[in-house]
Formats: structure tokens, sequence, C-alpha cells
């Protein structure tokens, strides 16, 4: 372990002991949590990406009249900055700016619902995108128009190679919600028709914990199996889960995880909240969780503290949070979004 470490982790424990928190949570309204509504009940996983927040954060001036070099240039530097890993859009923007008329140049925001059933994409739209011209460019680029104005314009793979070679599947099929200031796809239309139907009907758990994240740039929400699949020490090399299996007999108890989500909030702050099946056990898990996250980091190497400080370590409820302050040029939301992490433990 890094001892310049120490006497942060010793600052967070005294907080755990003395009983403070220091956690401020919203309670509802946060624009996360409001998207969260809109996606299927069974999604197990998310990944946001609040566009708007992300041009502001790099005073990136873009709009509808943007040229797609500059468009990939604002992609680049989000990308850099630690701020675009949870898009599904990454390689589609330009193209898509340039010919669909929406881009992550000049949407709201962006949420990536994940099921055993499909796929969906969730993107708010605001006054920087005309729909009307973008139901214009879809029916002149081979979408085939839906009877209602709110229902599914089918493309397809050929439709869509046919656009550009760059655009994700999950662009595949589309609805245009005026109204609600909404664009959904999905690389599959029954699926998005379902969720038409069943639009607000969202994962209450999952909105719960991207509630504690309050409002980040960009964050990722799992469920509990998810996280416990994806996250394990099982994804590491026999050497490091020996390794871990050590690290956690050393910290302390942990308890299996029923959610996991981390968010990356303005300037080089983070939020990691892990989510416990009984709110007995967060406080204990709170200070196993944090002593791990300012230790060695098996499977991805080096320790935790190379990538981000614990400023901040509690428990509210069921939930573990864990406040962190990433280090210069690190990426650390794409670090910590995919196994193994050891501090996520279940």
């Amino acid at each position: 372990m890094d001892t310049r470490a120490l006497p942060a982790l010793a600052a967070v424990l005294l907080l755990l002991a003395g009983g403070a928190v220091g956690v401020r949570l919203l309670q509802s309204g946060t624009p996360l949590e409001e998207a969260v509504s809109l996606v299927p009940a069974d999604t197990t996983r998310l990944s946001w990406t609040d566009w708007s927040g992300v041009r502001r954060e790099l005073g990136a001036d873009m709009g509808p009249a943007s040229s797609a070099e500059e468009v990939e240039a604002f992609m680049d530097a989000a990308f850099e900055a630690d701020l675009s890993p949870m898009s599904a859009l990454g390689t589609s923007a330009a193209e898509m700016h340039e010919k669909m008329g929406f881009s992550p140049a000049t949407v709201s925001w962006e949420l990536f619902a994940q099921s055993g059933a499909g796929a969906v994409e969730v993107l708010g739209v605001g006054d920087e995108v005309d729909l009307d011209v973008v139901a214009d460019r879809l029916a002149d680029l081979g979408w085939s128009e839906p009877e209602d104005a709110d229902g599914v314009w089918v493309g397809g793979p050929d439709v869509l190679a046919g656009v550009g070679s760059m655009l994700t599947p999950e662009l595949q099929h589309v609805a245009l919600l005026a109204d609600e200031g909404l664009v959904l796809t999905s690389d599959q239309a029954p699926y998005l028709e379902q969720v038409l139907e069943d639009l607000g009907q969202g994962p209450e758990e999952l909105a719960d914990l991207a509630a504690s994240l309050e409002e980040p740039l960009a964050a990722a929400v799992y469920d509990g199996a998810y996280a416990c699949e994806h996250l394990a020490m099982a994804q590491a090399d026999a050497d490091a889960q020996a390794e871990g299996d050590q690290l956690v007999d050393a910290a302390g108890e942990v308890h299996p995880l029923t959610g996991y989500a981390l968010g990356r909030l303005p300037g080089d702050d983070l939020r990691a909240v892990l989510q416990v099946e009984d709110a007995d056990d967060a406080v204990t898990d709170a200070e196993t969780r944090a002593r791990l996250a300012a230790g060695p980091a098996p499977g991805q190497g080096g320790d935790f503290t190379d990538r981000f400080t614990v400023d901040q370590a509690g428990a509210a409820g069921r939930e573990v949070v864990l406040d962190l302050r990433a280090a210069e040029g690190a990426y650390v939301l794409s670090e910590l979004t995919s196994g193994p992490v050891l501090f996520a433990t279940c």
C-alpha cells in the first residue's frame, strides 16, 4: 500500500467511527434519475453521459453547424478527459451528426440501458436538435416512416451500412418523441416498440442508486448480479485472485453487493456507491472497502492510489458511498467499471 494514502484513509475511518456519513443524497429529480425512470424495469446495466455537461466541462462550443471534424475533435477531448467511456456513440458521433442530424455534440444527455431482453439508447434533446429535420433525414436515408409520429422508424443493417460504416448497430431503429424531447434507438425494432409501450416503468432499485450519484457527467449503474459477475476478482489471473483474497482477509468483512454505481462529477471528483442487502452491514462494508480502495489493485496493476484518493467514505441506509479524487491523467471511470475491482468484491 502507498503510505501517502494512510493519513487520508485514517481521516475517512475516523468519520466512519464517529458516525458521520458525510454524504448528501438528493431525493429525486436529478437528470440521471429522471432518465432512468424511462427505461425498461428489467434493466440490469445503465451507462450515462450528460453531454451538455461534458460540453460545459470542456468549454466546447458545439452546435448543429459544427463540422464532422469539430465533432471528432470534441469526442477526442472527451475521451482524453475520461468523460465519454460510458457512451455507445463514440465512433458514430461524426457520421450521425453530419447525416442524421443529432449527435453527442448536440443532444442533452444519453442513457444506454441493457437487459437480457435487449438494449435501448435514450437521448434527451433540446433546442439544438430539430426533430422535424431528423425525421426528414431518416426518410431520405431509407428508414421506413411509422404510421404514428411517435412510432418506430424501421431501418436495419442494410440501411445503416448505406449511411456510414462507423455507425453503431444501436442506431438501426429510431423513435422520435417530440413532445417529450426524446430520441430512442435500438438494434431491435420489436424491442423498441415494447420500450415505447412501457415508457416510464423504470427499474426502481437502479433509480435509487443513480440518485445517490447526484448529477454526474458520466456514470455506470449496475444491478447486483451484473456487478458481482463483471467486477469480480474471477476476471483476474490466479496470482491476482490469491493476492485479492489476502487483502480482503486483512481489510475486514464484506458482504455481497446488490448494486454498484460509479459517477464522474465535475472537476476531478468521482463517487462510488456500493449497495448491500442489509443496512446493518453497510458501515462495516464502508470501513473495509475504504481500506481496500486505498491499497493495491490486483488484476489492474499498481495501487488504487495511483489512480485516485479516497476523500470520504460512509454509509447511508444500505449504501456504501466512497467519494474519490482522480489523479491527474487517470482514467478512473474507465478502469473501475470493468473487472477486476477489488474494493467492489462480492
